[in-house]
């Protein structure tokens, strides 16, 4: 079993930066791809970055590109997000999710994830 928790969600002026952090316990993860996925209130679900197992990013939401980084420390059993020029629109809770498929590339498809964080919440405020 593994569990997931993210952290460093708070509130942040229009243009500001943050750094979400999600630590993974209970099992080794370096040979699972790792996501992070956001909800603002009222909408769906939606990935904003994915990550392979091998390091590579293999999918932005276009609408962060050139703004976030996704990275992984597998010694360290930890995804990041660094977030900079953050909009309102950013707005939202931010969940980080495991692939449940060894070697796997990083899909942008919520059933390829087995594991979830319980969110952290990132405001933006104009």
């Amino acid at each position: 079993q593994v569990q997931l928790v993210e952290s460093g969600g708070g509130l942040v002026q229009v243009g500001g930066s943050l750094r979400l952090s999600c630590a993974a316990s209970g099992r080794t993860v370096n040979m699972y791809a790792m996501a992070w996925v956001r909800q603002a209130l009222g909408k769906e679900r939606e990935f904003v970055a994915t990550m392979s197992w091998a390091g590579r990013t293999a999918y932005w939401l276009d609408s962060v590109k050139g703004r976030f980084t996704i990275s992984r420390d597998d010694a360290a059993k930890t995804l990041y997000l660094q977030m900079n020029s953050l909009k309102s629109d950013d707005t939202a809770v931010y969940f980080c999710a495991l692939n449940n498929r060894r070697f796997s590339s990083g899909t942008n498809q919520f059933d390829d994830y087995e594991f979830w964080g319980r969110g952290t919440q990132v405001t933006v405020s104009s």
